[in-house]
């Protein structure tokens, strides 16, 4: 992918098509990674401005969707769940119960944890993350066909399981250190 830049002999629509943003030469080993940066950048621009329409920043309507799902759960099987850090989990649990979409409770089978479950208001919520998202997939994937979409999807997926196993291989190897 190059930089879009105007061109008397290129057609407009190839044009629209091109990245907008240059590949630096330290990354032209790597198109497809920067590809995915880019992407990944203006997926959660786009998330954050239709979140922040209903109150919520990124990251946040994907716990809603696990406790809305799930029932409350600990912290710590939020961390797990979202393969997160405790550190973030623990902002994003606060931000959600200073805004009254989710509420502690004593765990009934260990003292010292508590559960994180949905409120009320965050139940309200729900069909407004399911709105958000099916405009942010509509955004993401215009103008593809069905089967494009299918593609995209199966590509994606393949991506993700490669790097879940060069997570999974690093792990391993530093066990065995």
């Amino acid at each position: 992918m190059t930089q879009s830049t105007p061109d008397a002999g290129k057609d407009p629509a190839d044009m629209a098509q091109e990245a907008t943003v240059p590949v630096p030469a330290a990354a032209a080993g790597g198109p497809v990674s920067h590809a995915i940066f880019r992407l990944a950048r203006l997926h959660r621009m786009f998330a954050g401005q239709l979140l922040r329409r209903i109150g919520l920043h990124p990251g946040q309507e994907l716990v809603m969707m696990h406790l809305w799902e799930l029932g409350p759960q600990r912290q710590t099987d939020l961390v797990r769940l979202m393969d997160s850090d405790a550190a973030t989990m623990t902002r994003t649990v606060r931000r959600l119960e200073q805004a009254g979409f989710v509420r502690r409770r004593p765990s009934p089978t260990d003292k010292r944890a508590s559960l994180i479950e949905p409120t009320a208001a965050s139940h309200a919520l729900r069909r407004e993350v399911e709105q958000v998202w099916s405009r942010l997939e509509d955004l993401s994937t215009a103008d593809l066909s069905d089967d494009e979409r299918t593609a995209a999807l199966h590509t994606l997926e393949r991506l993700e399981q490669n790097l879940v196993r060069a997570a999974t291989d690093a792990a391993d190897t530093d066990v065995e250190r």
